[in-house]
């Protein structure tokens, strides 16, 4: 770069690889998470949509059934199990390659450019969406909206990970999960609100609402600064120094920021001597390479973040948040499906915030294990029960509800914001941007898979399963608890590169006791006064400049 190379001051003290946090740095962080808002909204709106008397005979075109409608006409006024699969599961595919293509766009423009153009995408699918008047421009609209979505949801969980601070990383990044969890619950009030409306008002006003989200996270994101470990990445190392001291609130030659962005230079300095990046196929291919034995692996990293977004959409939970008002309309004994729609939203969003403790007091690998436990319980409380009684008791139906409430709670403050926490921590910058986007699309791949396949199980018109549906949901949720014990390691108070030298060191079970014993920068050679050795720092230019 002009100028010669920046000089890093590298620390050898694990405990000086990150830079105090200033209040402001923490809320600059923070409201990145407020991207979940309208990825849950657009989650949660479409469960009551689909149960709105109005949509209904819009997409069906049979009559609403009036008070003295038969139990058959009340019965056969709902839509196609193959309609609500359609309507549903294609926001998942659009967010599927959504997420696909931002791991590229997040290293070509960067994160938060990434963000700004996946809210653009999605308010263009809003937007045709509210403009339907039928089922064709409303399926369009959800999988254009989907493709925003999948950029969001990857890299806002890439760029919350690359610049909080290590000691509330989980916290903050568990907030992107309360958001979410916050945008259901605005999605259901607003449905609750335009349920009974009889023009077009019912299902455009939860759908127009989304804009105001998007707007607020677009133009939030031209004032945050963008991810120091990008610029990194990039070969610019002084505009990394420059975003670090304004992330951390200190000025850019304190020697905490200095040590901070040479513990980043020097362990991608010695990741991409371990795993070298000739071109853009070589770049993916990186992320599956390494043997399955070795748990510091790229293989083992891209197969342990995919599948815990995959065991994260295996719990269930999304089976209560897309089809719980019409799941409830079928049972026949709940009078207002919308209101219990409407708690089991508020019952999430309340048990969220205490992950924001947990998940630093106790770390990820207890919450999850524990969170499995608790939902395998749960589940087949629910199964046993409704199936049992047939789920046409007023009691029955009652216990139903409120163990699908404990379950929702053990999901919300566990594997609700773990899984978007781990998948943030576990990759080396060079390939972080794409195993994050690999994890996400299964997330969304898992995701659509469900959403096509639940509506066949449940549907009065197909499998009919009704509450022994959760008997499928309470046995994967066992696998979940197995899953956690042998494969989730623990990453709790570490940095991204401690991360990466753990990882290397132990397993996921012993990984709990392993504490940081040395820096990157140490080991990648310091010069004079503890200064990184300025071969490293150009090397890392050299290569990002061409990258």
């Amino acid at each position: 770069m002009p100028g010669g190379p920046v000089a890093l001051v590298g620390a050898t003290d694990v405990n000086r690889i990150e830079a105090p946090v200033t209040f402001k740095a923490y809320m600059m962080c923070a409201f990145a998470a407020f991207g979940g808002i309208f990825f849950g909204f657009d989650s949660g709106y479409i469960s009551g949509v689909l149960g709105m008397p109005y949509f209904v005979n819009l997409i069906t075109g049979i009559p609403i059934p009036g008070p003295n409608a038969s139990a058959a006409e009340v019965t056969n006024f709902t839509l196609s199990s193959s309609d609500k699969s359609l309507i549903t599961s294609v926001l998942s595919a659009g967010t599927f390659f959504g997420a696909l293509i931002a791991g590229d766009l997040a290293d070509f423009f960067g994160r938060r450019t990434t963000i700004i153009l996946g809210c653009i995408v999605f308010m263009i699918g809003v937007i045709l969406q509210t403009a339907s008047h039928g089922l064709g421009l409303l399926v369009a609209g959800r999988l254009i909206a989907g493709f925003g979505v999948g950029f969001v949801s990857a890299i806002i969980v890439l760029y919350m990970s690359e610049i909080a601070p290590k000691k509330v990383r989980g916290a903050i990044v568990s907030g992107y999960q309360f958001c979410i969890t916050i945008g259901l619950l605005l999605a259901s009030c607003v449905d609750y609100g335009t349920q009974d409306r009889t023009d077009t008002g019912s299902y455009r006003i939860p759908i127009a609402i989304q804009l105001l989200w998007a707007l607020i996270l677009g133009i939030g994101l031209f004032v945050l600064p963008e991810s120091p470990r990008y610029f990194v990445k990039k070969g610019k190392v002084d505009k990394a120094v420059d975003v670090l001291a304004r992330l951390r609130g200190q000025p850019r030659d304190s020697e905490f920021v200095q040590d901070e962005v040479a513990e980043i230079v020097a362990n991608h300095e010695y990741e991409m001597q371990v795993i070298p990046q000739d071109s853009y196929f070589s770049s993916w291919a990186n992320c599956f390479k390494g043997g399955l034995t070795r748990p510091s692996s790229n293989l083992r990293r891209t197969i342990l973040g995919t599948s815990l977004q995959m065991m994260q959409q295996w719990t269930g939970v999304n089976f209560v948040f897309y089809f719980g008002t019409t799941f409830f309309q079928e049972l026949g004994t709940i009078q207002n499906p919308f209101l219990i729609s409407l708690i089991t939203t508020l019952v999430n969003v309340c048990s969220t915030p205490i992950s924001f403790w947990t998940i630093e007091r106790f770390g990820r690998r207890p919450l999850l294990i524990g969170g499995a436990a608790g939902m395998v319980v749960c589940q087949f409380i629910v199964a046993i029960v409704g199936t049992a009684t047939g789920a046409t008791a007023g009691a029955a139906v009652d216990v139903m509800i409120a163990f699908i409430c404990i379950y929702i709670f053990f999901f919300a403050s566990t594997w609700g914001p773990g899984a978007w926490v781990l998948i943030g921590e576990i990759f080396p910058l060079p390939i972080r941007s794409r195993g994050v986007a690999l994890s996400t699309a299964s997330n969304w791949l898992w995701n659509c898979i469900i959403t096509v396949i639940t509506p066949y199980m449940v549907g009065v018109d197909q499998g009919n399963l009704g509450p022994k549906v959760f008997f499928v949901w309470g046995s994967l949720c066992a696998v979940c608890f197995v899953y956690a014990y042998i494969l989730v390691p623990e990453t709790k108070g570490l940095s991204l590169e401690q991360v990466d030298r753990m990882l290397e060191e132990t397993n996921a079970r012993s990984s709990s006791k392993w504490v940081p014993h040395t820096t990157f920068a140490s080991e990648m050679g310091l010069a004079g006064k503890n200064h990184l050795a300025s071969e490293n720092v150009e090397d890392v230019e050299r290569k990002g400049a061409v990258a």
